[in-house]
């Protein structure tokens, strides 16, 4: 019950900072969505490398994949992985994080995985490949 809490906190602190004129919550939603494909979706893998040039088209500052990719990382293991990052990056990871759970369950599982394919194409791979 306090996650709930939490997250309802985090989501009315995080809602400023999800204007449409905020290129980072666009890519932390993104390479959210990536790396939730490769735990997910089987047979999909993230290339690192194509999240740092995916934020250079969208003119993000120089360490923005590592300091998104921390940042999941904590949240998401309770602060066993990853670093914390500032409170604006940590709200709009919670925001990205609901954003995509409610579309999981919205979708179902296989679905949402098909629909990957389409939406990060040049982000997400079949592994291997």
């Amino acid at each position: 019950m306090r996650y709930g809490f939490l997250m309802a906190g985090l989501l009315l602190i995080a809602a400023p900072a999800q204007a449409e004129d905020h290129p980072r919550s666009t890519y932390v939603t993104l390479v959210l969505q990536a790396f939730a494909a490769k735990v997910e979706c089987p047979g999909t893998d993230v290339v690192y490398q194509d999240l740092v040039q995916k934020a250079e088209q969208m003119h993000l500052p120089e360490g923005t994949t590592e300091k998104v990719r921390k940042a999941i990382a904590w949240m998401h293991t309770g602060g066993k992985m990853g670093e914390k990052q500032d409170d604006d990056l940590m709200a709009e990871v919670a925001v990205a994080t609901q954003a995509t759970d409610l579309n999981q369950r919205r979708l179902g599982m296989p679905s949402w995985c098909e629909a990957q394919k389409t939406n990060l194409a040049g982000l997400i791979r079949a592994k291997g490949g």
